[in-house]
């Protein structure tokens, strides 16, 4: 597979989402799951970013932020995540992943916002390859511990007791959240039960083991 592939990128309306080249980018992973959830039709590209590809100049040309995902419908691209499955749930609105409540819409924001931008020491500590390969690290630092002490505090004012989803019927911020959890729960990390529940049950989903067992890993 060459560091970048492409194929008719802006025939039509199809869909095009572009990937790092291991299926490891959480991400990504999230836009995958919007798509699949909403069982839209569309085309994975591998972008190997261990050899740069995302700096060569056919992706430069489509990518505004030199990263992934980024997403081609059309004659449209996207790129970051979150502004990718808002733009699919704006367009698609069936098979909502979004909540319809106003109030429990913009928390499911604050929830996907608020997981990519905290908890680097989390997820220094304890990469995706983790959870998707089962590479082990070190200990947790000091530093990392109250990184989940933080976690956990804010995920306990958000999730209800014993709930299996963050706003009774499932979005994609529960998706979200149950990856960060999974890098400690994969690698045997200290975490409160109903939280470690919660994480394995949002995995088994099957968008979510659609992206885990995918045929290209």
């Amino acid at each position: 597979m060459s560091a970048f592939t492409e194929t008719d990128k802006g025939a039509g309306n199809v869909l095009h989402l572009y990937t790092d080249q291991d299926l490891a980018s959480p991400y990504v992973m999230s836009v995958f799951v919007a798509l699949t959830e909403k069982g839209l039709p569309f085309e994975l590209h591998t972008v190997d970013l261990t050899q740069r590809a995302q700096y060569a100049p056919e992706y430069v040309a489509i990518s505004t932020t030199r990263r992934v995902p980024t997403l081609i419908h059309g004659d449209f691209v996207l790129s970051e995540s979150s502004a990718i499955t808002e733009y699919l749930e704006d367009l698609f609105p069936d098979h909502a992943i979004y909540p319809k409540n106003p109030q429990q819409r913009a928390t499911a924001r604050l929830v996907q916002a608020w997981l990519r931008s905290d908890f680097l020491p989390i997820r220094a500590e304890r990469d995706t390859e983790v959870v998707f390969y089962g590479a082990q690290r070190t200990a947790l630092s000091d530093e990392a511990r109250r990184s989940v002490d933080k976690l956990v505090a804010g995920v306990a004012r958000l999730l209800p007791d014993g709930a299996q989803n963050l706003f009774g019927e499932y979005c994609i911020a529960d998706t979200d959240l149950a990856m960060m959890l999974m890098r400690l729960v994969a690698h045997g990390d200290d975490l409160p039960m109903p939280l470690r529940a919660y994480a394995i049950h949002q995995w088994q989903r099957a968008s979510v083991q659609a992206w885990v067992r995918h045929p290209w890993r």
